[in-house]
């Protein structure tokens, strides 16, 4: 079996090879981008199974980012799952409202839960 590929938008290298470390034990291939442009980029030339998104990017918000990818034929359907540090529920619910299919608060979540949840989102994708 091919293993799934996550994209992995974030500015915040030892957080992202956190993260990236344990999706690779799970199987996983990961993508990684620094900037929301490189994201975007990625997303497209690399059609990812779940793009993980910072919202603070020092290049454009990961809101507008989102909106890109939703907005984009090729990228519409991937599942989003936002990862930030704004945990305030106005946040979230303009993360959910542009599409993304779960929102995560940095400090409340642990790396291997982060894969724990890519895992579950991408087996729940592949099964509609």
């Amino acid at each position: 079996m091919e293993s799934k590929k996550v994209l992995s938008i974030e500015d915040d290298a030892f957080l992202s090879s956190l993260v990236s470390g344990k999706l690779v034990e799970r199987g996983f291939s990961v993508v990684t981008a620094s900037t929301g442009k490189d994201g975007l980029a990625k997303a497209t030339l690399e059609h990812p199974d779940l793009i993980l998104l910072d919202i603070m990017l020092p290049d454009m918000g990961g809101f507008e980012i989102l909106e890109h990818l939703k907005n984009n034929p090729e990228t519409k359907n991937i599942p989003v799952i936002i990862l930030s540090n704004l945990g305030g529920r106005d946040e979230i619910e303009k993360g959910v409202s542009l599409g993304a299919s779960s929102y995560l608060i940095k400090s409340n979540i642990l790396p291997h839960e982060v894969a724990e949840m890519v895992q579950s989102q991408i087996a729940s994708a592949s099964h509609n």
